[in-house]
C-alpha cells in the first residue's frame, strides 16, 4: 500500500485522506470488512497487517466520534485545509511571491466558476481547489467523460496546488 507522505506533497495526502474517509464509508465503518478487503487481500507482513488495520480503527473511531459516518472530512484533514488557506493567504500578500501570486490570478477564473456552480462560498478557495480536484480524479476513477473545459481547469488548479504544497514542504523543511 503506497500512502502518500504528508511531508512530501500536503495536497496529495489530502486528497489520499478524504479518499480513505470514503472507502470506510463504503465499508459501513466496519472494521471487519475493511480488514477483509483492504488489508487481508493485499501481499503484507503480519507486522504491517496489524499496524494497518489499527490505523483504520482509528480512523474508524475519530469519524464516529466526530459524527462524519456520511459525510465531511475528519477533523484532522480540516486541518490541513486551514493551514494551506492561512499559508495561501499569506503568500498572496507577500510582494515577493510573484510567480505564486500570478498563479493565482490564472486560477482565481476558474475558482470562481466554480464557487458558483457548487453554490458553496463559505468554503475557503484552497478547499474549493481541493475538492474539484478530488471530483475530478472521481470521475477518472468512473471512466466518465470530461469536458476540455473541466479538464483545463484541473489543469489549472493543480498547478496552483502543486506550486502550494511545494512552498508548504520548504516551510516546513525549514522549522
Amino acid at each position: 500500500m503506497d500512502i502518500p507522505k504528508k511531508q512530501d506533497n500536503i495536497v496529495e495526502y489530502l486528497l489520499y485522506m478524504w479518499q480513505i474517509e470514503d472507502i470506510l464509508r463504503a465499508y459501513q465503518l466496519d472494521i471487519n470488512v475493511v480488514e477483509r478487503e483492504l488489508i487481508s487481500s493485499q501481499n503484507f507482513s503480519e507486522e504491517e497487517k496489524k499496524s494497518l488495520r489499527e490505523w483504520y480503527e482509528e480512523l474508524i473511531t475519530m469519524m464516529q466520534q466526530e459524527g462524519i459516518q456520511e459525510k465531511g472530512h475528519l477533523q484532522i484533514n480540516k486541518d490541513i485545509v486551514a493551514e494551506l488557506t492561512h499559508l495561501h493567504t499569506r503568500l498572496l500578500k507577500n510582494p515577493e511571491e510573484t510567480d505564486y501570486i500570478a498563479m493565482y490570478y490564472k486560477t482565481l477564473p476558474h475558482i470562481v466558476a466554480l464557487r458558483a456552480k457548487s453554490g458553496q462560498k463559505d468554503i475557503s478557495e484552497i478547499e474549493t481547489c481541493a475538492t474539484a480536484l478530488y471530483g475530478f480524479l472521481l470521475l477518472k476513477l468512473q471512466k466518465k467523460e470530461i469536458s476540455s473545459d473541466t479538464q483545463l481547469a484541473i489543469s489549472q488548479i493543480t498547478a496552483m496546488l502543486a506550486m502550494l504544497s511545494d512552498k508548504y514542504r520548504n516551510l516546513k523543511s525549514s522549522i
